[in-house]
């Protein structure tokens, strides 16, 4: 999975063309959203194919800007507080957070500014919390 990073144009119906196209084309969103800021939009969404996404985005004039790496990070939802212990041990590693959301199996999705050390920190928190 990858994450796809997207500025829409600011005007009605271009998250309509989005989604139609990636579906007329079998890809599927599997988590993500889109954030407005002044006048901008910036869309961002977990694919299978990301390099088919940006071609058939591309053939409709939407302009896929970046394509990212993402930690899937499974998280306790019976513990309070795993979000921010999570993100407390990213920072400890001096990993800054470029995008976070969920996708729709209510999994924390991450673009990690240092891929493998968030890789390493993923990894030892999923022993932590995961080995009963």
């Amino acid at each position: 999975m990858k994450d796809i990073e997207i500025i829409l144009e600011n005007k009605i119906g271009q998250l309509a063309l989005l989604g139609e196209t990636l579906g007329k084309h079998k890809i599927s969103l599997e988590g993500g959203g889109v954030f407005t800021y002044k006048n901008v939009a910036v869309a961002h969404f977990l694919v299978e194919d990301a390099e088919k996404a940006k071609q058939v985005l591309k053939e409709v004039g939407i302009n896929l800007i970046k394509i990212n790496e993402v930690i899937i990070q499974k998280l306790r939802q019976d513990v309070p507080g795993q979000l921010g212990q999570f993100c407390k041990r990213l920072a400890e590693e001096n990993i800054s957070i470029l995008v976070q959301y969920s996708d729709h199996s209510n999994q924390l999705i991450i673009v990690p500014d240092h891929l493998e050390k968030a890789k390493q920190v993923s990894k030892l928190w999923m022993q932590e919390w995961w080995t009963y």
